[in-house]
């Protein structure tokens, strides 16, 4: 029962104080002198078997397995005995291991794929990595070293080398850590410069990512030399070579696990809330929270999922009834735990889809909770047909494939939502696809921090309300006007962008890329993407650019837009970068969104939920013309693992366009492949196309369609086009009847323009 926030503070204060009376007291009598360091002498021994190969340094004993062409696993044991206590829970089966040949070198042995040689110096043991071409990949400084409790890797830094990755880091990751230090493991820190949710893993711009297989604490500092210390005196640590870091990402997360397809009801807002005897909001019930969802369809507001407990002495009753009833309001039911999963699979069976771990729960993190995501997502899938979807404060690495990672209790203020933004898609960096915040904290908050923030996180995959813990309650309506019609703005648009974030989340399945990325994944050679340039914005898939505004203020300075032409998604507004734009005049309803010209965007328009969706539903294509250029469309059932089974369809959008300037714009929408249940076999289609100026006339399938010379004309007719000068520039609108979905057609815009006009 949420009577204040001092239980979830001793529940955190008993678990570090647990942490320090079996550390000890810093500094006490009769402490143990600290072991001696020691660094990895010469090599005394060495034995090759396969694709396995073993180094002797006197008592130390190094050996390395490789797991593909460009994946392999160096180990250390410093008295010869190896040991893994991960075992089997992070790491997941791999292929057959690669063909490897050897050969010794005279100063070092070479062990080499077709794609990497790995050298292992003779005199001292020291570990360096190259390219088939023979360019450099890392080199260690010095060789790998150990003390009593903790054993480092030293690496030699680039001049212009930049570092990313380490999890969730609360106020940064998505610009390089070069010069920094950052730590990886549980701290319970909710706030700027805290870690949950961290990962034991980096990446680097030369080419190569570190993931160390461990439990234990690391700290990775990114200074000359480069030093990653994990807090065990066992070294272990996997290595993937690639030519650009969504490679390198892609290979972290064929080792550990691709991040999980959430349900579609996991792209739209949450609430959570205690009912059960809730002190701070007088007596309630569990069935008071339909009451709620009510409010929900009383204001004409998207809510996919409730969570009707808090578990922090706040239970249930009646689930099974309150499932019934918030199934009928078009959203889902969820629970909190603290006390365990054992009542899981009841819970599942009376509705239950969303599982969220908590503080209480999850304990000190590391195996403790990727073992709790895990069996959570496990038990929604064991009982129901269902996919797993769990939420998680301190998660590891692994917890990808199983959950959302959430950045735990926070205040609502504007520094809460500056240091936010680079944390999320700082976390992608790392494979953690999905990571969010509560709109406008837990604690505090006031209307214009409320709608600032939720503008938003409307662009991050996963969000979530939480309400019972501030004066206030969190949900989009408590505030009154204009906030009530501002965050009805936004989710409203963040429900027509399902088809596109729902493509991204599929994607992010096959190639361990989010949807959320900073400006230095898509910009790789822009040394301004990496920098504080673009510290606070970041990209929504590739084709938005969203630069919060993070002060009380109706003015953005500073919004860094690299290469290409962007487009203001309010205005129509056209900048070519690089450029930063300053003085963006950003009222309280506007949030500075750019799209980035090329851009096919699937829509689902005038849905409150995904359910709104029948047979006769349209598709709609928001077009930014300038080139070539395509999107495919991802289309399962939203909800059951068929598509596990193959259950699910594709369709590309192609474009062509003129660079600049007047010309042709070609549209083809290709034939929708594959099949399941539900999909549309035929649909009517819409297009919105940023062309600036009139064409000279819309031909569809080859056949020329009527144009429409006003907004209701266009409205009323079941096929034709209309130019709407006074729309963001210039666009023209374009419908069609319904059209089989098994088959391609074209649309052109004869005489028509790229996007900014002719």
């Amino acid at each position: 029962m949420r009577k204040s926030t001092g239980l979830r503070a001793a529940v955190v204060a008993a678990l570090l104080g647990l942490a320090a009376a079996l550390a000890g007291p810093a500094g006490s009598a009769g402490a143990a002198e600290p072991a001696p360091a020691h660094t990895v002498g010469d090599v005394t021994g060495f034995d090759a078997d396969g694709p396995v190969y073993r180094l002797h340094a006197g008592k130390a004993q190094a050996r390395v397995s490789f797991v593909s062409d460009r994946t392999f696993r160096i180990e250390l044991a410093p008295d010869g005995k190896f040991t893994d206590p991960t075992g089997k829970d992070i790491v997941l089966p791999q292929g057959a291991p690669p063909r490897t040949h050897w050969k010794d070198a005279g100063d070092a042995y070479e062990l080499a794929t077709g794609k990497v040689t790995l050298r292992a110096f003779k005199a001292p043991l020291r570990f360096e990595l190259r390219r088939a071409d023979g360019s450099l990949v890392w080199s260690e400084a010095k060789g790998l070293s150990w003390d009593g409790d903790s054993t480092t890797q030293t690496l030699a830094r680039g001049g212009d080398e930049q570092f990313y990755g380490a999890g969730m880091q609360n106020g940064r990751g998505n610009t390089s850590h070069r010069g920094h230090t950052v730590e990886v493991g549980v701290d319970d820190n909710w706030d700027d410069g805290g870690h949950p949710n961290s990962v034991p893993f980096y990446l680097s711009t030369a080419g190569y990512g570190v993931f160390r297989n461990t439990y234990a604490p690391n700290t990775y500092a990114f200074h000359d030399p480069v030093t990653a210390t994990a807090k065990e005196r066992r070294f272990d640590a996997y290595y993937f070579a690639g030519p650009s870091a969504k490679d390198v990402i892609g290979q972290y997360t064929t080792l550990t696990g691709k991040p999980f397809l959430p349900p579609l009801y996991g792209l739209e807002i949450g609430d959570s809330d205690c009912y059960l005897h809730n002190a701070n909001r007088g007596e309630r019930h569990t069935l008071d929270a339909l009451k709620v969802a009510d409010l929900y369809t009383q204001h004409d507001m998207p809510n996919g999922w409730m969570l009707v407990n808090d578990g922090y002495g706040c239970g249930y009753e009646h689930l099974a009834e309150a499932s019934k009833g918030l199934g009928e309001r078009k959203m889902k039911l969820g629970l909190w735990t603290e006390d365990g999963l054992d009542k899981l699979a009841d819970q599942v069976k009376a509705g239950q889809r969303v599982a969220k771990l908590d503080v209480a729960w999850v304990g000190d993190g590391y195996k403790h909770a990727l073992d709790g995501c895990k069996d959570a997502y496990r038990g929604i899938e064991d009982n129901s047909d269902a996919r797993g979807f769990t939420w998680a404060p301190e998660s590891w690495a692994g917890a990808q494939r199983c959950g959302v990672q959430w950045s735990g209790d926070q205040k609502g203020t504007w520094d809460y939502i500056r240091w936010q933004i680079p944390t999320y898609a700082g976390a992608s960096m790392s494979g953690l696809a999905y990571t969010t915040g509560d709109v406008d904290g837990i604690f505090g908050g006031s209307p214009r921090t409320y709608v600032r923030d939720l503008e938003w996180k409307s662009f991050l995959p996963a969000m979530m309300t939480m309400d019972g813990w501030a004066d206030s309650d969190k949900q989009p309506f408590r505030r009154g006007e204009p906030y009530t019609s501002i965050s009805r703005k936004y989710l409203k648009l963040k429900e027509s962008l399902l088809p596109y974030m729902y493509s991204y989340a599929a994607q992010a399945t096959g190639t361990g890329v989010g949807p959320v990325r900073p400006l230095s994944l898509e910009y790789p050679d822009d040394p301004k993407a990496g920098s504080d340039a673009a510290k606070y914005e970041f990209l929504s898939g590739e084709d938005f650019l969203v630069a919060p505004v993070y002060q009380d203020t109706e003015t953005r300075d500073g919004i860094y837009l690299p290469k290409g032409t962007w487009v203001d998604y309010w205005s129509g507004r056209t900048y070519r970068g690089p450029v930063t734009v300053n003085g963006y005049h950003a009222p309280l309803d506007t949030l500075p969104l750019f799209v980035k010209a090329g851009a096919s965007v699937p829509m689902w328009p005038g849905i409150t939920s995904y359910q709104d969706r029948t047979a006769a539903s349209p598709l709609a294509w928001d077009v930014y013309p300038q080139g070539r250029s395509s999107f495919t469309l991802y289309e399962d059932d939203g909800v059951t693992r068929a598509h596990r089974d193959g259950a699910f369809a594709t369709q590309r959008v192609d474009v062509a366009a003129p660079k600049s300037g007047a010309g042709d714009v070609r549209i083809r929408v290709g034939a929708s492949r594959g099949t399941f249940h539900g999909k549309q076999t035929s649909r009517p289609y819409a297009f919105t196309v940023h062309t600036g100026d009139a064409p000279r006339g819309v031909r569809l399938a080859g056949r020329q369609l009527p144009r429409l010379h006003s907004a209701a004309a266009f409205e009323a007719a079941g096929e034709g086009w209309y130019h709407d000068p006074s729309d963001r520039a210039g666009v023209v609108k374009v419908k069609t009847a319904s059209r089989a979905t098994d088959r391609a057609f074209s649309l052109v815009l004869k005489g028509a323009s790229a996007v900014g006009g002719k």
